[in-house]
C-alpha cells in the first residue's frame, strides 16, 4: 500500500469512527487542556489547536516508530488500563476544581486562583495542552489501535507516520469542536451552572476509570453464563480440540459469557460482519495479548490448555467486557 493510500485509509478510519470512540477515552486529556483558559473567545480554539498539534505530533512520531521497530513500542493492556485509571483521575481532579475543592485548585492552578478568575496572561494556557495532547498517544482508543496496526504492516518509518498522521486529521474536526464548547461553556458559565458540568466530568470520570480497571484485569470476577449460549458457542471438533466461537459486534461481544471445559486444548474463534467499533481490538489482560479483527472475517487464538477459572478478555478500549468460564 502506496503512501497516499495510508494517509486516506488512517484519514477515513478517524474521520467515521475514531473521533468518538477516541474521544469518549481521552476527554479527561481534552477538558484539563482547555480547563482555565479564560473568557476570551479565542483563548479556548488556541488551547486546542496546542492540544490537536501535539497530539499530531507525537501520533506522527509513534507512527514511524511502530513502522521501524514493530509492536515493541505498544504498550500492553494493563499498561494501558493504568494509563486510563490516570486519565480517569485526572478527569475527576478538573471536575473537583470545578466545584471549588481547596486542594485540587491549588494542586491545578499552584496558587488557589478562584475559577470565576482568570489567571494571568501567561498562565492561561501554558503548555499545558501541548502537554496533555501529546499525552494522548498513551491512551490508545480501540480503533487507534487498528490504526497502529497498520502502521506496523507499512513497515516503513514514512508509511507508519502517514497511517497515524491521517487518523489523527480524521479525528480532529470531533476533538475540535468538543474541546472550543467545554473550553467556551467553562468561560462563560464562570460559576454558573458548574456544579452540572462537574456532574458530568465526574460521571466520564466514572466510567474512563472502569474501563481502565476492566482493561488491566483488575475487576473481580462475577456473573454466570447461560447454558443455551454455550451449547451454541461451544464445540469440539474431529482432531478433540474445543473451539469457543464468539461474534464481535460494533456494541459488544455475543454470547459476552459462556462455560468450557478446562484441562483439554482450546481454539478461540472471533468472528465480524460488518464491525466497526471497539470491538474490532480484541483484549485478553492476563495474557498480555492484542488481537485486530477484521470488518467481515474471523481470527484464530490458540489458547493451549486452560486451566480451572476465568478468562476475562475486553475491547481494547475497556468498554465492553466479557469471559470464558473453564471448568
Amino acid at each position: 500500500m502506496n503512501i497516499a493510500a495510508l494517509f486516506l485509509t488512517g484519514a477515513g478510519t478517524g474521520l467515521l469512527a475514531g473521533g468518538t470512540t477516541c474521544a469518549a477515552v481521552q476527554l479527561g486529556l481534552l477538558t484539563g487542556a482547555v480547563g482555565g483558559t479564560g473568557p476570551g473567545a479565542a483563548r479556548p480554539v488556541r488551547a486546542v489547536s496546542a492540544f490537536l498539534g501535539a497530539k499530531l505530533g507525537a501520533h506522527a512520531v509513534l507512527g514511524a516508530l511502530l513502522g521501524v521497530a514493530g509492536g515493541a513500542v505498544q504498550p500492553g493492556p494493563r499498561v494501558r488500563g493504568a494509563l486510563l485509571a490516570a486519565a480517569a483521575l485526572t478527569l475527576a481532579l478538573f471536575a473537583l476544581d470545578l466545584l471549588g475543592f481547596g486542594p485540587a485548585r491549588r494542586l491545578l492552578r499552584r496558587g488557589g486562583a478562584p475559577a470565576c478568575e482568570a489567571p494571568p496572561p501567561k498562565a492561561r494556557t501554558g503548555g499545558r495542552p501541548v502537554v496533555l495532547g501529546a499525552a494522548t498517544v498513551l491512551v490508545p482508543c480501540g480503533l487507534t489501535l487498528s490504526a497502529e496496526l497498520l502502521a506496523v504492516t507499512s513497515r516503513s518509518a514514512l508509511g507508519g507516520a502517514a497511517v497515524m498522521t491521517g487518523f489523527v486529521l480524521g479525528t480532529a474536526p470531533l476533538f475540535g469542536l468538543i474541546g472550543v464548547t467545554v473550553g467556551r461553556s467553562l468561560a462563560l458559565l464562570r460559576g454558573r451552572l458548574t456544579a452540572l458540568l462537574a456532574a458530568g466530568l465526574l460521571a466520564a470520570a466514572g466510567w474512563t476509570l472502569l474501563s481502565g480497571l476492566r482493561l488491566g484485569g483488575w475487576l473481580p470476577a462475577g456473573g454466570g453464563t447461560a447454558a443455551a449460549d454455550s451449547a451454541r458457542s461451544v464445540r469440539t471438533d474431529a482432531s478433540g480440540t474445543q473451539v469457543v466461537t464468539l461474534w464481535a459486534l460494533d456494541r459488544g461481544y455475543r454470547p459476552a459469557v459462556v462455560t468450557a471445559r478446562a484441562g483439554v486444548r482450546t481454539v478461540l474463534v472471533l468472528r465480524t460482519r460488518g464491525t466497526r467499533g471497539h470491538t474490532r481490538a480484541f483484549t485478553i489482560p492476563s495474557r498480555g495479548e492484542d488481537v485486530i479483527l477484521p470488518v467481515d472475517g474471523e481470527r484464530r487464538i490458540d489458547l493451549g490448555t486452560p486451566r480451572p477459572g476465568r478468562l476475562r478478555y475486553v475491547c481494547a478500549s475497556g468498554h465492553y467486557p466479557g469471559a470464558i468460564l473453564f471448568r
